[in-house]
């Protein structure tokens, strides 16, 4: 649970709702995997890949990995396909020498021991047998295209009108509650 909420994380969660809906249209049905089918998906899928972390194989608590991130700059979407089972160390995504987040196959290498190594070559493999398995949808430039601006329009936008809320509640306040105290509180 988060000590403190941004507007930007409302932003980012609007964007996670929407990349899952997307997901969910391609999909065809709901992907929560806290219940239901998808539980079930969610599990075949970790055994899929041993109950292992499919980039370094450790045998530990496993995490959802998104291998497109599941974010307002790489739009991968929340979609059987696109989700592996990986340790706590390999879900924290590697950043490269411009700030940008490394892709899944970089990240991969990096938990495996190199591009050129057998080891990295095999659980490459089963990843993209995961994927094609899966079907995660290939989306054309143009659907890439349309999903990004709709997911930095309203990742702008739900930051926007949590600033216009908090503005709009300050005028109420002042005008109809003349408690602008900022240590008035209401025991």
């Amino acid at each position: 649970m988060a000590v403190y909420n941004t507007p930007s994380d409302a932003a980012n969660t609007a964007v996670r709702a929407f990349l899952t809906s997307v997901g969910e249209h391609y999909l065809g049905h709901s992907f929560n995997t806290g219940s239901g089918k998808a539980q079930t998906v969610w599990q075949e899928i970790k055994n899929e890949f041993d109950g292992a972390c499919a980039y370094c194989a450790k045998q530990e608590k496993l995490q959802m990995e998104h291998l497109v991130m599941f974010n307002r700059t790489e739009y991968g979407l929340h979609h059987p396909g696109n989700v592996v089972p990986v340790c706590k160390t390999c879900n924290e995504r590697q950043k490269d020498s411009t700030k940008k987040y490394i892709s899944w196959e970089l990240q991969l290498a990096t938990k495996s021991g190199g591009e050129s190594t057998d080891v990295f070559i095999q659980r490459k493999a089963k990843i993209l047998a995961h994927i094609e398995k899966y079907k995660y949808p290939k989306l054309s430039v143009e659907e890439k295209h349309a999903i990004r601006v709709i997911a930095e329009a309203l990742y702008e936008n739900t930051k926007i009108e949590s600033e216009k809320s908090l503005t709009m509640y300050r005028k109420l306040d002042e005008a109809f509650l003349n408690s602008m105290e900022p240590n008035n509180t209401v025991d």
